[in-house]
């Protein structure tokens, strides 16, 4: 009988080990251009439009689809709206200042433009402004990530950079990965 308990004990030992071994630790968060990577895929997009100086009321429903690809350094997603290509957005990422810019690339060899992403947590801040002569009207779009699925977003002006008047709100919901929207690309 005693060479059974053991092989009961050395099986259950082993099956314990094994265990803990497929056991996953929590996944490790992306970090530097690759935190970007939570645009990736499709979102269906709500959007409430405010009467302001800057922005006429209406509501739009729109589907937004990232198709990204990362090369070195480099993310880049190709936006599309209602199947539409309307951009391309790279991004790139200064470790040493911390800091996100993306440049975009319109269709039809418009003008390119360039700016910040500022990101705090779960708030992703896109800042840009526009001189107009001598006057400066500032502008951003805040995008607050409550779930990996879920932004809520509004789009703002300030004459002053301080005093914010919202334009634009409303909600992004991820209805499908990068996996499942398109396969990423990764080059070496």
């Amino acid at each position: 009988m005693r060479p059974m308990k053991y092989s009961i004990a050395i099986v259950l030992a082993v099956c314990l080990s094994q265990g803990s071994k497929g056991a996953s630790a929590a996944p490790v968060p992306p970090t530097g251009i690759d935190v970007v990577w939570a645009y990736a895929g499709v979102w269906k997009v709500e959007t409430e439009h405010l009467d302001t100086a800057q922005s006429k009321a209406g509501h739009e429903k729109t589907t937004l689809r990232n198709a990204c690809w990362k090369n070195g350094a480099y993310l880049a997603c190709n936006q599309y709206v209602d199947g539409d290509s309307k951009i391309l957005i790279v991004f790139t990422y200064d470790a040493k200042a911390k800091v996100y810019t993306s440049y975009q690339i319109p269709l039809g060899g418009g003008e390119p433009g360039s700016g910040k992403l500022l990101i705090e947590g779960d708030v992703w801040t896109f800042p840009w402004k526009i001189a107009e002569g001598d006057k400066i009207t500032y502008y951003r779009v805040v995008n607050v990530f409550r779930a990996h699925d879920r932004i809520e977003y509004r789009q703002e002006f300030s004459p002053d950079n301080v005093h914010w008047t919202v334009m634009a709100k409303g909600t992004e919901t991820k209805v499908a990965s990068a996996e499942s929207a398109q396969s990423p690309i990764t080059l070496p």
